[in-house]
């Protein structure tokens, strides 16, 4: 069908869900004028945005126009301007796609994200949330002006067309491309629900991204390029002559389970403590090549713009893609054990080694789960043999505290930092000159 004919099914259905004149405020206002979705409309933008975001498959054949933008000419679709390009306001048509074919349940967990000018955070954060409802998917998407980062899961139907309408979005025409996507087996399961909000930062460094900006970012190097810097640092570094060094931007907990040969891996909770781990370890990279890494490449992006600031490594490079990139060229290279990621799966495998312990006995181990506190949320690594024993919290502190209490206080919330978490330094300082590498598998 014609834009003609696209506009006028759109324009019908609006048509239909205005309130009678005689229904409406009497007081001399215009006051409702659409009702829809047990939802009040008072302007036509406001409508023609809810048609165009949750009833694009019931216009016609095709897609619903574009909503209309709050501004433009009234009874015309529009698109929506975000930065410099515009915001196309639209659904994909799947009226050709079974409902087992966009639920099943083999499919898969994207992981991307996009730093660019976003003018109206709030729209293209409402169009998200409608896309992934439309297309069955859960997890996890931060939105500000300064971009968007997101993990979704759901049927392979639904994350390739998923990918197909971001690569088709204007806005992130210029920045986005299919090699961005990092894809791994999972699904819609593997998220409790779908969370899209609107945040200050895409990734929760703490610092004003006005202050320390994406773009002002360290030199990106393809998993080749890192690969072969890895290498011949662990091979000068073995000789005690490297003016290198190879840090993991991620928290403690990921690193655990997995990590580079020789990396240097801050024991911190969390990404927002890394400005402070910087600023109390600079000497330690005076006058250093630093290789930066994290799981997608996100965090290196303003993990790196934040060293770079503070003007005393000699050079700053990131690995491009992450380790998710990386795995996919070198399975077997110089990252070892598992990688750690943000949903219920906890971890990727990639190769059989495992570098962690049990908490509680030391055998190997490296499969995370919640510790069973009920006033924790903290992950713990408790092999078979332990949990049979009861040995299933993330420390004795609150292992004792489960054995008190037997149900959760009425209102109670679970917390971040249970007791022994509060033991640990918020930000160590590294020792310069007793700082060892280890090179072995």
């Amino acid at each position: 069908a014609g834009a003609g004919a696209v506009f006028q099914a759109f324009s019908l259905f609006v048509k239909a869900k205005e309130v009678p004149a005689a229904s409406r405020c009497p007081g001399g206002g215009e006051g409702v004028r659409w009702r829809c979705c047990r939802q009040a409309f008072e302007e036509l933008p406001g409508i023609h945005r809810h048609v165009g975001l949750h009833h694009s498959g019931d216009v016609g054949p095709t897609e619903a126009p574009a909503a209309e933008a709050p501004g433009s000419a009234a009874g015309r679709p529009a698109a929506l301007c975000g930065g410099s390009a515009e915001v196309l306001w639209a659904l994909p048509d799947t009226s050709s796609i079974s409902l087992g074919d966009m639920t099943s349940k083999v499919g898969e967990v994207l992981l991307y994200y996009c730093y660019c000018e976003v003018k109206d955070p709030e729209k293209l954060c409402a169009w998200q949330k409608a896309l992934c409802q439309h297309l069955h998917l859960t997890g996890k998407i931060r939105v500000a002006s300064e971009g968007i980062n997101g993990t979704v899961g759901g049927s392979k139907v639904a994350t390739s067309l998923y990918i197909e309408v971001m690569l088709s979005q204007p806005l992130f025409k210029n920045f986005l491309c299919q090699e961005d996507f990092k894809r791994s087996a999972g699904g819609a399961h593997c998220f409790p629900d779908l969370r899209v909000g609107v945040f200050k930062e895409i990734v929760p460094m703490g610092i004003d991204p006005k202050i320390v900006s994406y773009k002002e970012t360290g030199i990106h190097l393809s998993p080749q390029e890192f690969h072969k810097e890895v290498e011949q640092y662990l091979s000068q570094a073995s000789q005690g002559q490297s003016d290198t060094i190879l840090l993991d931007c991620r928290n403690f907990y990921e690193s655990k389970i997995g990590q580079f040969q020789g990396c240097l891996a801050p024991d911190i909770r969390k990404f927002s403590y890394f400005p402070s781990y910087i600023d109390e370890n600079l000497e330690l990279f005076k006058d250093k090549r630093v290789l930066m890494y994290c799981t997608g490449g996100i965090r290196c992006e303003r993990g790196s713009a934040y060293l770079r600031s503070k003007a005393v490594c000699r050079e700053v490079y990131q690995l491009k893609g992450g380790i998710h990139k990386y795995l996919e060229e070198f399975p077997d290279g110089f990252y070892r054990g598992k990688l750690f990621v943000f949903d219920d799966r906890y971890a990727i495998c990639s190769n059989e080694d495992i570098i962690s312990a049990c908490r509680y006995c030391g055998v190997l181990w490296d499969q995370y789960k919640l510790c069973s506190s009920q006033h924790c949320r903290q992950l713990v690594l408790t092999c078979p043999s332990c949990c049979n024993k009861g040995l299933t919290a993330c420390c004795p502190v609150c292992q004792e505290k489960e054995l008190k209490v037997t149900s959760k206080a009425q209102g109670q919330t679970l917390k971040e930092e249970c007791e022994c978490t509060r033991r640990r330094p918020r930000v160590p300082i590294e020792c310069v000159s007793q700082r060892r590498l280890d090179t072995g598998k």
